[in-house]
């Protein structure tokens, strides 16, 4: 007889349970449903999904179209653009408004390469297989973010309308570009450590940095094109615009179907910057991210910055308040009552069905019998999740509607996501308050909509941080 050491499965073991298992008539039938229409497809709960509907009595009316975020980990920025367009919309009275989010690509891709290379000369004399020198190896160019990220962009860059830079090969399909700036960063950072091992000091460093630099703004010009230096804007704009009325003038051939007098919005030979201060009455600055981490070494109202995870040297570092999930619904909830769309972020792939055709938009913890179908205990806590690497912030989107129950707490959120208008529920989402509180970690919204106590922490309270291999802030960006 075969002698198994201990802790291996046996053979006879495994024939025992596969009897067993083929025995019990619920196993074979999910067998039947799983291996011919997949998990998905067998597990979800028609009877709760049709009680889930796309009607918010809170919810804003001018969204603008369902942006795409294509083959991408953009999400973030697209997030934070469909906040940021929400003020210019309002600014010129117009129906939809779109930022190019290639411009902003491009200067997120060459800031990223250029801190990640200051983080290199910091680690210079750690060893190249130390914590820190391979996490910055392996992920410093990838395309997630955070909102502040995408704050910082605007702060220094500006933006710009759509047309003015388009969506290009490697923007919809950023996988061959990020190759080799992947390559181009690692054989960058191994020359520096180069010559750090071989005495050269901080100043001789960055003069070699410049030059690197100075490559990858090359391969991004191949790949997205040169961003704009200037731009002249002609847009149309709606009677209640607010901009100076020497901007605007009447479009010839009389007035629009609907009687309404037509004008466009002419401004030439203006920067990025320029048109970011003039056309976006938006406040970079005006802030808070708060999240929601509970569990054992993450207590509430503590700030946490985490190592290596700002993008731009000199730009406003990242900083998370971790709060109670009260405090971000009622945040939220507060934006949205006054008319102010704002991010959010959440582990989007629990419990989600993305392509059952029939309920393709429903995020909850009642539609999906994943325990039913497969007869094993799969619950845990937040907490939990969070410690098991179960759990973490894979999406960013933005909220535009919330349902309250007669209590004033949330029952359901509405989405807008950045998967286009095909995707989804005509591109957005309908969230319960349930799996929100699940697996929901982040908003972030202006001053104005935080308690003072609140923002008394945010502004005040020390800040802790913590490695970038850690649970707290843990995100990543799926890709389509």
């Amino acid at each position: 007889m075969t002698d198994y050491s201990a802790g291996a499965i046996a053979p006879a073991t495994s024939d025992e349970l596969a009897a067993s298992f083929s025995a019990d008539r619920a196993n074979r039938v999910a067998r039947n449903a799983v291996t011919s229409m997949n998990v998905h497809a067998a597990a979800r709960d028609v009877s709760r999904m049709r009680t889930y509907h796309d009607t918010f009595r809170v919810s804003r009316l001018r969204t603008g179209k369902v942006t795409n975020q294509r083959h991408s980990g953009r999400c973030w920025m697209f997030s934070a653009f469909n906040v940021a367009r929400a003020a210019t919309m309002e600014l010129l009275d117009v129906d939809d408004f779109e930022f190019s989010q290639a411009f902003g690509f491009f200067y997120d891709k060459l800031e990223k390469f250029n801190v990640g290379l200051e983080y290199v000369i910091e680690t210079a004399a750690l060893p190249s297989d130390s914590r820190e020198v391979s996490d910055l190896l392996e992920h410093s160019m990838g395309d997630g973010n955070y909102y502040p990220a995408a704050m910082n962009i605007i702060k220094k860059w500006g933006l710009v309308p759509k047309d003015a830079m388009p969506e290009s090969a490697c923007t919809k399909d950023a996988d061959q570009m990020n190759a080799q700036l992947d390559r181009l960063f690692r054989k960058s950072a191994m020359e520096l450590r180069r010559m750090a091992a071989a005495g050269a000091g901080t100043g001789e460093l960055r003069a070699a940095k410049e030059g690197m630099v100075a490559d990858c703004h090359r391969v991004l010009c191949v790949c997205l094109g040169e961003p704009p230096a200037t731009i002249d804007v002609e847009v149309p704009v709606g009677e209640k615009c607010r901009v100076h009325a020497s901007m605007l003038v009447e479009q010839e051939g009389g007035p629009a179907p609907d009687g309404k007098t037509r004008r466009l919005l002419v401004d030439r030979g203006i920067t990025p910057r320029e048109f970011a201060e003039r056309y976006v009455p938006f406040d970079p600055d005006d802030y808070v991210q708060l999240v929601h981490m509970p569990g054992e070494g993450r207590p509430f109202g503590h700030a946490f910055h985490r190592r290596f995870s700002d993008t731009m040297a000199g730009g406003r570092a990242l900083r998370m308040l971790n709060v109670g999930i009260e405090v971000l619904e009622d945040a939220a909830v507060a934006s949205l009552r006054a008319g102010v769309p704002c991010e959010m972020a959440c582990d989007v792939a629990q419990q989600f069905p993305r392509r059952i055709e029939d309920f393709p938009g429903v995020l909850a913890c009642d539609t999906m019998d994943y325990e039913g179908l497969f007869g094993v205990d799969l619950s845990m806590g937040r907490s939990e999740m969070i410690d098991a690497h179960e759990t973490r912030n894979t999406h960013a989107m933005t909220f535009q509607g919330v349902e309250l129950g007669g209590d004033g707490r949330p029952v359901a959120w509405r989405i807008e996501n950045s998967w286009g208008e095909d995707a989804c529920k005509k591109g957005y989402l309908v969230a319960s308050a349930e799996w929100f509180r699940t697996y929901g970690g982040e908003v972030v919204v202006r001053r104005e909509f935080v308690p003072a106590e609140v923002l008394d922490l945010w502004d005040n309270a020390p800040v802790e941080e913590v490695e970038p291999w850690t649970t707290i802030g843990m995100a990543m960006a799926p890709r389509l």
